[in-house]
């Protein structure tokens, strides 16, 4: 796990073996997503590249009550 500083501009730096190890590069776009108390940083990466990205991946897992209402919500 890496530790990083909020500066006072509410700026992080995320560390260079996260960023090689996602192949972030400058100026890419990261979407934030807040759940349970803690943010997730997601590489917005364009649809084609996505490509085969979640082959293999189970498909019997189960969302929770709270994420579907949440996701039936914003639909409506």
């Amino acid at each position: 796990m890496s530790k990083v500083t909020v500066s006072s501009k509410y700026q992080i730096v995320i560390p260079l073996a996260i960023r090689r190890q996602l192949d972030i590069k400058k100026g890419q776009k990261l979407h934030i997503v807040v759940k349970d108390h803690s943010i997730n940083l997601l590489p917005d990466y364009p649809l084609i590249q996505m490509k085969g990205y979640l082959r293999g991946m189970s498909q019997s897992i189960e969302r929770d009550e709270e994420d579907r209402q949440r996701c039936y919500s914003k639909m409506n």
